[in-house]
């Protein structure tokens, strides 16, 4: 943890020239004492680093001072310019500038072991990716309209935290002004971004506060065939140890979930190429649901004798 907080110190004074003990102890989470004590390290490790008092005293280094990549073992500078490319492919402008700063400075070039493209089609995010970022980084309160899992539209005012991406999609992580709580917002469900010029102070969250709530929602454990035809999203939306092949080509397929509307338009999406033998009340709900699809499309005459038939 201190070596790694040091060599930003040390990349942090390249860049802004001069920061106060208290702008580096803010920055990292520690105390003044604390960044004191990392200067003295630096210094006794050959590091030109120096500190002055008075009104536009602060840390410092020599002007002419040049990161050393010494101080960093083959595998660090590996480490540091494979973590830059990710950041860089993501769109972040500012790791692509230190990537290639780091990679002058280490006489290397970043191996590209890594291509991400984050598109989704028929959607483009870009405007509402980037307005987050800015206001995470700058510390801004935004605003914008969100459509909750259950179609509700509401205006919501945040202090953004972080950007995630976890399970196929981009999250917010922000403090949501209006539930007094830390919440997860799904991108492609934000529209009307407005960035304020409102600023605020990170609060103190503990972890618990951090952690995702739990899902109150009763889980059902599923039993599906799924027939050939599906085989890509078969593996493509379930975990191999869920699924078990059977010797005429389809799937039986066993999935614990939370049990609500998107479990039964997942089932439904796979069409005539899905039946769920377990349990009684799912298979009713979906042939309920599949039935209301049938009157929407199908003629009177026809919707009379499939009522005649059973069907």
């Amino acid at each position: 943890m201190q070596s790694s907080r040091l060599f930003e110190i040390i990349y942090l004074l390249l860049n802004k020239k001069t920061m106060t003990a208290k702008e580096l102890a803010q920055r990292f989470g520690v105390s003044s004492r604390t960044i004191y004590r990392d200067v003295d390290v630096l210094s006794l490790a050959g590091i030109p680093i120096y500190t002055e008092k008075g009104k536009n005293g602060g840390i410092s280094l020599l002007p002419d001072y040049v990161l050393n990549k010494s101080i960093l073992s083959e595998s660090e500078q590996d480490e540091i310019l494979s973590a830059l490319q990710s950041l860089s492919l993501i769109g972040d402008d500012d790791a692509g500038q230190v990537l290639r700063r780091l990679s002058a400075i280490f006489n290397k070039t970043a191996s590209n072991w890594l291509e991400v493209d984050f598109s989704v089609w028929g959607y483009n995010n870009e405007d509402i990716f980037g307005g987050f970022k800015t206001a995470i980084l700058e510390s801004r309160v935004a605003e914008f309209d969100y459509f909750s899992s259950y179609g509700e539209l509401t205006h919501r005012k945040v202090e953004p935290i972080q950007l995630l991406f976890m399970s196929k999609a981009w999250y917010l992580k922000a403090y949501c002004l209006t539930k007094q709580d830390v919440r997860l917002f799904k991108l492609v469900r934000a529209g009307s971004l407005t960035i304020t010029n409102e600023t605020f102070a990170k609060r103190d969250l503990s972890p618990p506060n951090l952690m995702r709530k739990p899902d109150r929602r009763p889980s059902v454990t599923l039993h599906l065939r799924i027939a050939p035809e599906m085989a890509y999203r078969v593996y493509d939306e379930f975990d191999w140890s869920m699924v078990e092949k059977q010797p005429d080509g389809s799937y039986l397929v066993e999935v614990t979930w939370p049990e609500d509307n998107w479990v039964y338009g997942f089932i439904l999406s796979f069409g005539e190429y899905i039946e769920v033998l377990e349990p009684e009340h799912i298979k009713k709900i979906i042939g309920a649901k599949a039935q209301m699809i049938l009157k929407k499309y199908c003629s009177k005459d026809f919707q009379i004798a499939c009522e005649l038939y059973g069907y």
